[in-house]
């Protein structure tokens, strides 16, 4: 029996939508200068990706959307094309510099306080004591905590949720060159910039199948992923792919950004998480779990994921 066989649909629906961005070398002069908070391990050579390669990942399925290869129980075949849209993104890099806008700087301290607290044994009523007013030494202490905090979370280079209908919005890789006019960190930027805190969201809504002529209620089906874009994770993603039994990839190939988390939208059927392995629902709630506890720990709220998560339990 092949691989290919023994897997589920909504596995075929990541290998899809799962970007692979062309692959640099960091200049070795600039190694010595990358935060170690966010690459402790020691490395001759450090691989990269630049948001723009990734931007490019997303230009024809923005145009054509992506095909994603569906195996019906009836063992028939089609294709289910999806278009992909930027739901939420955001930046922290490691300078100052030109990083956060006057509207979101009051976001942007509550986000590093919710890291913080991740950090902190401080109990609820050492906290509040804290707060209810310090001495010039607490108060150093205090900046001197919001200065280790940027050192681990980074600065807030931009951000964006998107709250409008799925009608009303434009192709992923046209919010990004809009964005980019304000931001164009997001053209420029490279994933050793970033911390680990960086992230996106991309909302994937179906428009066609092939071959066409049949209704199947499943195959309305939304999807978020949930991809990180921090080089940090890349030495955590080669072990995880060798723990699963998947090939190793070689210097220089193109960098995989599959997707940590997910979420579904109108999953009413088994087309999705039928598999003859019967890990497939299993798989689905890690991946929404996993997504949940992210955001938890940035303190976000997500309006696609909230909407996608209430309509579930509704």
């Amino acid at each position: 029996m092949d691989k290919g066989s023994m897997q589920s649909n909504l596995e075929f629906f990541l290998d899809t939508t799962t970007p692979f961005v062309a692959s640099h070398f960091l200049a070795k002069s600039e190694i010595r200068n990358l935060n170690r908070l966010w690459h402790p391990k020691e490395r001759e050579e450090i691989e990269y990706f630049t948001l723009a390669d990734l931007w490019n990942c997303f230009d024809e399925w923005s145009a054509y959307g992506a095909g994603v290869p569906i195996r019906l129980d009836s063992g028939e075949t089609l294709v289910q094309y999806y278009v992909p849209y930027l739901s939420a993104i955001q930046i922290f890099s490691s300078s100052s510099s030109g990083s956060i806008l006057r509207e979101e700087t009051e976001s942007a301290w509550e986000i590093r306080d919710s890291f913080s607290d991740l950090f902190s044994d401080e109990s609820e009523s050492e906290k509040l004591s804290r707060s209810d007013g310090c001495s010039s030494d607490e108060g150093q202490f205090e900046q001197d905590n919001h200065l280790q905090m940027n050192n681990i979370l980074g600065y807030l280079y931009s951000q964006y949720f998107e709250s409008s209908s799925p009608y009303g919005r434009v192709p992923l890789v046209d919010k990004i060159s809009s964005l980019a006019e304000r931001h164009p960190g997001l053209m420029s930027l490279r994933s050793v910039d970033l911390s680990p805190a960086s992230w996106m969201s991309v909302a994937w809504y179906p428009i066609y199948h092939i071959p066409m002529g049949r209704t199947i209620k499943d195959l309305s089906t939304c999807f978020l992923t949930f991809h990180t874009l921090s080089s940090s994770f890349q030495d955590m993603d080669l072990e995880d792919n060798m723990e699963k039994g998947i090939r190793k990839r070689n210097e220089g190939e193109a960098i995989p950004l599959p997707p940590f988390g997910l979420a579904s939208y109108k999953m009413q059927g088994n087309v999705w998480i039928s598999d003859r392995t019967g890990r497939g629902q299993e798989r689905m709630l890690s991946l929404l779990s996993a997504a949940d506890s992210w955001l938890k720990q940035l303190g976000v709220q997500h309006h696609d994921f909230n909407y996608f998560l209430g309509m579930r339990r509704g």
